[in-house]
């Protein structure tokens, strides 16, 4: 995974001011696979871009031509996904919906990322909330107006914004999806990335896939009877080049979210990591990575628990069974197990 820097401004491009940016979270993890033998042949391996974030799709078979084929069938999946995620393709499903506030006949991933957001709203007391882009829209324009503010914008500008957000002000069903006020939109940037991950995965088991890893900017393990073992580093935030832990991925889904990949201002004290009950764009913990049963459960807990206190944190991960480690400002991780 090649590191990005953890001071990207997200100002200093004119999209800036209606797309939520993809949470950066890959500079804060590392894949290093167990020296346990593989009996299913060497790696074949792809590499590129999904979502707008670095991906790659590791599959362990003996039959390369045969692994290559399921990748270009998993590809061809995640395109399918993008164009109803994207907040970059004005054409995508997401973004006609932000524009027009209503869809009919939604499709039927949209409507399962959408029960699955509205889960983890609940479980996580609204900090965990798709609606967020009006806030998005609220900081990307004061900053790129004030590059070097070291204020958040005006409180009334926040709670203009705040006033539409809120995943209660919208509804969804099999005949359509609608916001209650105008000027509502959604970025499931949160919870998309680990959603499609999820898919691929389930793409390359039904095509008889038995080991594989798969990063679509969360990560997900395919281990059948547990014959593979990979090492996932936590990184320094403030040092790319130091894992601060490493822990062993099987089955599970794992993500971390930290706000310093993604910045608004040029001190980098606020970031895309915003608390949708407050308005607030400062994350409580330099990074905070989780695994859980599937990676759209991590992605989308890495998301909000950035933004809980300890406490809240443990609470809703021992709900779903979930292990959580929070990078604190002072470097210590703190393990919720």
């Amino acid at each position: 995974m090649s590191a990005i820097s953890r001071r990207q401004l997200l100002i200093s491009s004119a999209a800036a001011a209606v797309l939520l940016p993809l949470a950066v979270r890959r500079y804060l993890v590392s894949l290093t696979p167990q020296t346990t033998a593989n009996t299913d042949g060497k790696p074949v391996v792809w590499q590129g871009i999904a979502l707008g974030s670095g991906a790659e799709i590791r599959i362990y078979h003996t039959d390369r031509a045969f692994a290559e084929s399921v990748i270009q069938k998993a590809l061809t999946e995640t395109a399918r996904l993008e164009k109803i995620f994207s907040l970059y393709d004005e054409n995508s499903v997401l973004s006609r919906l932000n524009r027009e506030g209503r869809l009919k006949q939604p499709t039927a991933d949209l409507l399962a990322v959408l029960g699955m957001s509205r889960d983890i709203y609940r479980l996580t007391g609204g900090a965990f909330d798709p609606t967020i882009q009006p806030l998005w829209n609220t900081y990307a324009g004061y900053f790129r107006r004030h590059p070097n503010a070291n204020t958040p914008p005006p409180q009334r500008d926040i709670n203009k914004a705040l006033a539409l957000v809120g995943l209660d002000k919208m509804q969804f069903d099999s005949s359509g999806i609608a916001f209650a006020e105008k000027g509502m939109g959604l970025s499931l940037n949160g919870i998309a990335q680990g959603y499609i991950t999820d898919k691929v995965v389930e793409l390359l088991q039904r095509h008889g896939i038995t080991q594989a890893l798969v990063d679509m900017g969360e990560i997900r393990g395919l281990s059948a009877n547990g014959q593979k073992t990979w090492q996932v580093g936590i990184k320094n935030p403030q040092d790319e080049s130091q894992v601060l832990l490493s822990v062993p991925l099987q089955n599970e889904g794992f993500a971390t979210s930290g706000g310093y990949g993604t910045v608004f201002n040029e001190q980098g004290t606020f970031t895309h990591l915003f608390d949708p009950r407050t308005g607030g764009a400062q994350p409580r913990y330099r990074s905070i990575s989780v695994m859980a049963a599937n990676a759209a459960t991590a992605d989308a807990l890495a998301t909000a628990f950035a933004i809980m206190p300890e406490t809240a944190v443990r609470q809703a991960a021992r709900s779903v069974g979930a292990k959580v480690w929070l990078v604190m400002s002072d470097g210590r991780i703190n393990n919720l197990e």
